[in-house]
């Protein structure tokens, strides 16, 4: 299971799917201004969301 952690106060989820299930992994989005955004994508529904943040920044993800 894909896991984040806060690298500032160690803050830690694990992120699954509420969908199907599946274990989310973390990729990125490139935006139409070319800036790069952190996502979490589901690989089984083809979901994603924006990977969740703490303490202002975006926590970094380990499987």
């Amino acid at each position: 299971m894909a896991t984040y952690e806060c690298a500032y106060c160690g803050m830690a989820v694990n992120a699954s799917c509420a969908k199907c299930d599946q274990s989310l992994e973390n990729d990125h989005l490139t935006l139409d201004d070319g800036s790069v955004v952190q996502i979490s994508i589901c690989n089984s529904c083809e979901g994603k969301i924006k990977s969740p943040q703490c303490c202002g920044e975006d926590m970094s993800c380990s499987l």
